[in-house]
């Protein structure tokens, strides 16, 4: 007897964290000069909110000039996929005290350039996905 799993399923914030919390490496989307942006980034989650390192640039500009961000991590397997778009402002960490709680998180580069400032963004809304594979239905057999 089949199991109908459905193909689509959404998660809770604390599965949704759960998952991006195991992952390090993400897309920040932002805007910058009225376009949107996209960038790969190492992450850490620090108290549900998502901390990066950057260098000065296109994405600490666009993340100063435009608070309001759009973050998201994935990962998929051969039985299935899961997504997480965290909805939120950043923030770039200026005072002493913010910076010495960064640098507790254990965040480094990971190619060889200097990326002195951090980014936490604080989320506003969490939703995640969860995908089960399978076959693509008969056209007769989904309602419409």
């Amino acid at each position: 007897m089949a199991i109908d799993v459905a193909p689509v399923t959404e998660l809770s914030a604390d599965e949704s964290w759960q998952l991006v919390s195991a992952m390090a490496l993400g897309r920040l989307v932002t805007v910058a000069a009225g376009r949107p942006e996209i960038f790969p980034v190492n992450f850490v989650i620090q108290r549900r909110t998502v901390l990066f390192r950057t260098a000065e640039g296109t994405k600490l500009f666009s993340t100063v000039a435009n608070d309001q961000v759009l973050f998201e991590a994935d990962d998929h397997n051969v039985a299935d996929a899961w997504s997480v778009v965290i909805r939120g402002t950043a923030h770039v960490l200026n005072t002493a005290d913010e910076i010495h709680e960064a640098e507790r998180a254990g965040l480094y580069p990971w190619i060889a350039t200097q990326k002195l400032r951090f980014v936490r963004i604080t989320p506003g809304e969490i939703s995640g996905r969860r995908f089960t594979f399978g076959p693509e239905p008969d056209v007769g057999s989904v309602a419409g």
